[in-house]
């Protein structure tokens, strides 16, 4: 597996939501569900301080953010988008590595994979936003001051809303990050709707040539069960979200739909795949059903999830399947 591959089925690897309380701000939902309920913070909308439950629910510390910042540090792709999406950019002085998106955002060579707080530091960030406590990063900030908000990887639609609600309420931009949870939310509901009739079919999501793939549980298949998909790699033993497949696994599966999320990394083709020997007898393989989809977009879970859905409902229209 490439590096780059590596790296991104790492952060689709990441596991589940902190909870936080937060104040003022509407409750999210995905599409069918109320989203964000219970979630409450304190002070007024906008207001500062604010405190934030960070980290996971069963031994998440509240972490309170004195002023709004205005030298925000972003260790996670994921969080850069929520930063900009909420309104936060112009308050962002430093993104990771890896954080690619929107354009022109500030890329450094800081890592959220093996975060050096003496680097970060060097950018006098009076927030950091961050997927995972890796190597005593909260600590460590904590140690001079410096507020941390761990956003973990979410798996269900409801916590991606409570992040976004939860970045707007840390850097001061509550209503702006309630209208785009509201966005979202309408935004997935438009390309359900859109999209033909495929209840009950499955499908196959390549994370890479070794076939690392995903189930219904994990975020990326949140999406696709919008749209009444399932996943092969369900029935895959050992109770993992992001399995590894067999070849053989897969052709017993015979999986009606096939979602490549590894063409820009490693360059699979949907020719690639019709080649690989024992798979010309797929459903997906004889009937045309192979897909490249943007794997950066796929991988995260925040506000371009909607771009991810209305890809996936086009893909479905091109060729209406019959799901009976």
């Amino acid at each position: 597996m490439s590096r780059h591959a590596l790296r991104r089925t790492s952060t689709v690897l990441a596991s589940a939501l902190l909870v936080v309380t937060l104040a003022a701000c509407g409750g999210g939902s995905d599409a069918g569900s109320d989203a964000g309920a219970g979630d409450t913070a304190s002070g007024a909308d906008g207001a500062f301080p604010v405190s934030v439950l960070t980290g996971f629910e069963e031994d998440g510390e509240e972490v309170t953010i004195e002023e709004r910042p205005d030298s925000i540090v972003s260790l996670s792709p994921t969080a850069t988008e929520m930063l900009w999406a909420v309104g936060a950019g112009d308050q962002v002085v430093a993104v990771d590595d890896q954080s690619d998106y929107p354009e022109d955002v500030p890329v450094t060579k800081l890592s959220g994979y093996e975060p050096n707080v003496e680097a970060i530091l060097g950018y006098e960030p009076d927030l950091v936003v961050a997927t995972d406590d890796t190597g005593d990063l909260v600590a460590g900030l904590e140690r001079v001051h410096v507020p941390t908000l761990v956003l973990p990887a979410a798996t269900t639609m409801d916590q991606m809303y409570g992040q976004l609600e939860r970045v707007g309420a840390a850097t001061g931009n509550v209503a702006e990050a309630a209208q785009l949870v509201a966005e979202v939310r309408e935004g997935l509901e438009k390309a359900v709707a859109q999209a033909p009739d495929v209840e009950g079919m499955t499908y196959y999501h390549e994370l890479d040539p070794s076939l690392y793939s995903v189930t219904s549980d994990t975020f990326i298949g949140q999406v696709y069960g919008l749209f009444g998909l399932t996943s092969v790699a369900d029935a895959a033993k050992g109770g993992d979200g992001y399995p590894q497949l067999s070849e053989e696994f897969l052709v017993a599966e015979d999986p009606d739909l096939v979602f490549l999320a590894d063409s820009e990394c490693c360059g699979i083709t949907p020719e690639d795949v019709a080649g690989r020997a024992g798979w010309d007898g797929l459903t997906a393989v004889q009937e045309g059903r192979i897909y490249s989809v943007d794997e950066d977009i796929a991988s995260r879970w925040g506000p371009r999830v909607v771009d991810f859905a209305e890809s996936v409902a086009g893909m479905l229209a091109e060729q209406p399947v019959d799901a009976g």
